[in-house]
């Protein structure tokens, strides 16, 4: 992982869409921040669309849609896209979606089980703003559990034949082969009609959940905290930034922004 201030100003200057991760990318301490705020704020003047890709649920991606500085939010792990075309507000899904009552259903079994082999693990409190995805709790709230309990939890998950996936605070559970990435390419290919996304997109991450991102995109980008994981996951992203969290982002968006428009980044500040 190389110093985020080595990023050539040439990729800057190409990047049309930042995609980031939420919960410990722009976060902090489970708030989100003046300084991270304030980022997205700078990246929306600026021109630059903002694609958040999260593990959260439908509901809050339907919040934060309407009500951040975002073009779109890619939610539930890459099940659905939530968008505005023309002032209405669009959901785009995957096509490996599965029915949701059906879906339901077979993710209430893989909790179950979840929760009778890892003790203290809980289903996550948004739950009940889901749709398509199954979060178990190991990180965010009270006990706090730790990566092995994480790793236990995602391989129950996987005796059902669920994808799963690990972010920083919780491990989440679906049916359906897809994740961030593959939604992250349909939607800018599909919708936006972007044909050279691997040049366009910066992506920022924090955990084991973002290494498919991480993998693809050249330039994608870790906060501090992703060093927590180094040696849990095999593809790393290609910068870091040395400030964690909320704080880490806000960084980077300002050394990009820097190298993006030099003189004039001033203004945008």
């Amino acid at each position: 992982m190389r110093d985020f201030r080595e990023i050539p100003a040439g990729d800057c200057r190409r990047v049309k869409y930042i995609l980031h991760d939420i919960d410990d990318t722009i976060t902090d301490g489970g708030k989100l921040g003046e300084a991270a705020y304030s980022a997205l704020w700078k990246l929306f003047r600026a021109g630059i669309k903002v694609i958040p890709a999260t593990g959260r649920p439908a509901g809050w991606c339907d919040l934060i849609v309407r009500e951040w500085p975002v073009f779109a939010v890619i939610g539930e792990n890459g099940a659905f896209v939530n968008y505005f075309e023309y002032g209405k507000l669009r959901e785009f899904l995957h096509p490996s979606v599965a029915q949701e009552e059906e879906t339901r259903r077979k993710l209430e079994e893989v909790q179950a089980a979840c929760l009778k082999a890892v003790p203290g693990c809980r289903g996550a409190k948004d739950q009940f703003s889901r749709r398509f995805d199954l979060a178990i709790d190991f990180g965010e709230d009270e006990p706090k559990l730790g990566f092995a309990a994480a790793e236990r939890i995602r391989d129950v998950c996987l005796g059902f034949g669920a994808e799963a996936k690990i972010s920083s605070i919780h491990v989440n559970a679906w049916f359906g082969h897809y994740d961030k990435l593959s939604m992250a390419r349909l939607f800018l290919g599909d919708i936006c009609g972007e044909e050279n996304i691997r040049d366009s997109v910066i992506f920022f991450g924090d955990s084991p959940n973002d290494e498919p991102m991480f993998y693809f995109f050249p330039k994608s980008c870790g906060v501090a905290n992703i060093r927590d994981f180094e040696g849990k996951i095999k593809a790393l992203p290609a910068y870091i930034i040395g400030k964690r969290g909320g704080e880490g982002f806000a960084e980077a968006v300002d050394i990009l922004l820097e190298k993006r428009y030099s003189q004039k980044f001033q203004q945008l500040i």
